[in-house]
């Protein structure tokens, strides 16, 4: 892919500004993994552009604590269209690059919101899954746990061998707390700041998706979001670039090596 010349000077900046980084912060969401052939879920040809599904309710509604307590089934089907998405599919070279980068300066974290589990994949290790893995599955009654990858062969919705139970995904469903552990992670290496933060492949629209960058702004950090369409931090940051994660990325890594002197990690 060529890359356009204004978004060319704007990963001049970002690999310039790198150079005097020891910190990064790396907000990713779903189109983080478009390169891997996954949709995202509600971005440019996302798997749920609509507002509504077939069934009449809006995905957030399908994918939420309630309707799995309530219509497990309804949950499910919306569930395992997501998990069949991931069948065949592994990291790019996004992720590739973060976990890179992360063996590269002195403090590098992931704060994700994909629960494919590719950035874990790619060799991230400082990373906080605040949303969870979809391929750990839970018992909602007893401690039975397993982790699965062929989603073609869940009964919808599947049971526990256990007890029966309905099973779940180890994953935040809309309406649901965010896990305690996670949030104060967060929250620590946020009180500690970082240099630079990226806001990648997400719309950004929960809170705590957007308080990074809000924050880094505030206290005069370099922000950049890397995003084909617009997000509602897309009028805040300093640097916007609007192409895919995968070419961008790639680009600013290998300029910023080749600037170095340094072969590629």
């Amino acid at each position: 892919m060529t890359i356009p010349a204004f978004c060319r000077d704007a990963i001049d900046d970002v690999v310039r500004l790198l150079r005097d980084c020891r910190s990064l912060l790396f907000i990713t969401g779903a189109g983080v993994s478009a390169d891997s052939g996954l949709p995202t879920y509600r971005g440019i040809g996302g798997l749920y552009e609509e507002q509504a599904t077939e069934d009449g309710v809006a995905i957030e509604d399908a994918l939420s604590g309630d309707m799995l307590r309530t219509r497990p089934e309804l949950t499910w089907k919306y569930l395992v269209q997501i998990g069949r998405a991931t069948q065949g599919k592994t990291f790019n070279r996004a992720h590739e690059v973060i976990a890179e980068m992360e063996r590269h300066f002195e403090r590098v974290w992931t704060l994700t919101q994909n629960i494919d589990g590719f950035h874990r994949q790619a060799g991230s290790r400082n990373l906080i899954e605040i949303h969870g893995d979809m391929h750990e599955l839970l018992c909602t009654r007893c401690a039975f746990r397993v982790h699965f990858d062929e989603f073609r062969e869940l009964a919808i919705p599947p049971r526990c061998p256990e007890c029966l139970a309905v099973l779940r995904p180890d994953v935040v469903l809309f309406g649901e707390t965010l896990p305690e552990e996670k949030l104060a992670r967060l929250y620590a290496e946020l009180d500690v700041g970082f240099d630079m933060v990226f806001s990648i492949g997400t719309t950004s629209v929960f809170p705590y998706i957007i308080q990074p960058v809000l924050l880094a702004r505030y206290t005069g950090r370099t922000t950049v979001e890397i995003n084909p369409g617009e997000s509602r931090v897309s009028h805040l940051v300093d640097i916007r670039i609007p192409l895919g994660a995968a070419v961008t990325l790639d680009a600013i890594w290998t300029q910023f090596l080749a600037g170095e002197g340094a072969p590629a990690v």
